[in-house]
């Protein structure tokens, strides 16, 4: 009977790991706590049934200094949430919503599409989620509400808006994804472009839609006398809407061009976001100070799961997890086709929990290489056959990388644990409750999928941009 479960144990430690996860991540610890004692208690494990050596646990130290201390990549992260806070402290968002507010007054639906194209615009100079969700909400939630709009359409269009920057480059997450799943950060920025915009234009079309078969709940919005006329517009526009695109353009269009690095553009974005802080005179000692701090809290929660889950891959690709994966595949009998959906359907129940960078930690490096594996079976259906094998894993990462992305933004608006419908809830007026806004978020979710959905069935709106580019 022991002997049994020796060779049971021996045989399916990984998956116990696994599953020992499940439930850990609900105990309240910090996830990268977690990751990092399950990844030793289960060492220990796996060296007392020698399937690992102690002397692999100094790996954990060299992994952990060539994957985060040593790499350049990852220094792009405290950077670009820097550039996002100050942004957001000086209030240059602010400034675009109105602008955007004036320019698509006439159109149905107008202030919520400029909420939208606002979140798209942020979104590319942020990528962090929580400061653009408090920030439109307190900016744009008042606003619409008092020109008369759904308290549903309003609170859904804020969220789903400022999720955007987890996609649209330059996202934190797609820096980390890619270091993750080793590939080229600055590829991967140029492949969710078109991803990104494409959710864009599904929310824009949806709150169009509202406004011209609903305009009773997305009225038109009334202009100042300031904000008339050529001259007006003229002055707004140069004062709010060309410095920050200025700087959006400068920081993705240097990494698009080769002119710099993802890591050298994140500091000209740092640096930048400063500089308009200054000439708009809204930089003071003390905010300065707030960003700060903010910053370095925001980066540390980010490296300890950084350094958990690296750990935590690494004993789980020891104790065989990888020939799990692939053996169940194999029992299954989903197909390559039908594993890919399996875990597109896992991400999305674990969006429901869990953050994305406790996500992203966690599947990246268990399924990646699984994926890679399966390349030459997706190489067909995808048009890649003739490419070289290591060409047909590449082009297969950077889209499986780009699917996970937008499957990842479902996690924000997904409740009980959407972090943006915490951050909405927290910010709004009182007099949005939560369930309008659990209710608003509905046909944005659904929107999301459809975006998933085209990614997968049309791989070309991943992988056509990169090629182009090249």
């Amino acid at each position: 009977m022991i002997q049994a479960i020796y060779y049971h144990l021996y045989d399916y430690l990984a998956a116990y790991m696994f599953l020992a996860l499940t439930f850990a991540l609900f105990s309240g610890f910090p996830v990268g706590l977690v990751l990092g004692g399950l990844a030793l208690l289960f060492a220990a494990g796996g060296m007392g049934m020698n399937l690992m050596s102690p002397a692999e646990l100094y790996l954990f130290a060299e992994r952990l200094w060539q994957s985060a201390a040593v790499n350049q990549v990852l220094v792009a992260v405290p950077c670009f949430v820097f550039m996002g806070i100050m942004l957001e402290r000086s209030r240059v968002a602010a400034d675009l919503l109105r602008i955007l507010q004036v320019l698509l007054g006439a159109v149905p639906g107008g202030l919520a599409l400029a909420v939208t194209l606002l979140g798209t615009i942020m979104a590319a100079t942020t990528g962090i989620i929580g400061a653009s969700v408090v920030m439109l909400s307190m900016m744009a939630l008042p606003a619409m509400l008092e020109s008369g709009y759904d308290k549903r359409l309003a609170s859904g269009t804020v969220a789903a808006s400022a999720t955007l920057g987890i996609l649209i480059p330059p996202s934190i997450m797609l820096v980390i994804m890619a270091d993750l799943m080793v590939i080229p950060v600055g590829n991967l920025f140029v492949a969710a472009i078109l991803p990104g915009l494409l959710l864009a234009t599904l929310y824009s079309v949806y709150v169009i839609s509202m406004g011209t078969f609903r305009p009773d709940l997305a009225p038109r919005i009334e202009r100042r006398e300031d904000e008339i006329g050529l001259a007006n517009l003229t002055r707004m526009i140069l004062q709010g809407f060309v410095p920050p695109v200025a700087l959006i353009s400068l920081v993705l269009g240097s990494i698009f061009a080769g002119w710099a690095t993802p890591t050298e553009a994140s500091g000209v974005g740092a640096c930048g976001a400063t500089l308009l802080a200054l000439m708009k005179r809204r930089l003071t000692w003390s905010g300065l100070d707030k960003v700060c701090v903010q910053t370095a809290m925001t980066s540390a929660m980010i490296f300890l799961i950084f350094a958990g889950a690296t750990a935590f891959s690494y004993v789980f690709r020891a104790l065989y997890g990888e020939d799990l994966i692939l053996d169940l595949i194999a029992w299954m009998n989903l197909g390559h086709w039908g594993f890919l959906a399996m875990l597109m359907l896992l991400i999305f129940v674990l969006g429901f929990f869990f953050d994305w960078i406790e996500i992203t930690l966690i599947v990246l490096p268990v399924f990646a290489p699984v994926m890679a594996n399966l390349a030459p079976e997706f190489a067909t259906s995808l048009g890649m056959q003739d490419l070289p094998l290591a060409e047909q894993k590449s082009q297969i990462l950077f889209w499986f990388a780009i699917l996970v992305a937008v499957n990842l933004q479902t996690s924000f608006l997904t409740p009980p644990f959407g972090f943006a419908l915490f951050f909405l809830k927290g910010s709004a007026p009182a007099s949005i409750k939560i369930g309008d806004i659990y209710r608003g978020i509905i046909p944005f979710v659904l929107i999301q999928l459809v975006g998933l959905a085209c990614v997968a069935v049309f791989p070309f709106l991943a992988l056509w941009l990169p090629r182009v580019l090249q």
